[in-house]
């Protein structure tokens, strides 16, 4: 697994963290709620982009 995308979901994690329990702790937990939804869109299209990778090198690889 490529290790940049390991931190690079580690930082949207953290950012969406941080954002998160500062929007909790001003009252917004609304906002808080689609920050957090916001983040996990945002991880899991990272994650569908390298599983699309990865089925093209396959599809390469065996030559379909």
């Amino acid at each position: 697994m490529d290790v940049d995308l390991i931190f690079q979901i580690a930082a949207v994690g953290i950012l969406v963290a941080v954002l998160n329990q500062l929007l909790v702790k001003s009252g917004r937990d609304e906002q808080a709620m689609m920050t957090t939804l916001a983040g996990l869109i945002v991880v899991l299209m990272m994650i569908v982009n390298q599983i699309n990778n990865l089925f093209d090198t396959v599809k390469t690889t065996f030559g379909f």
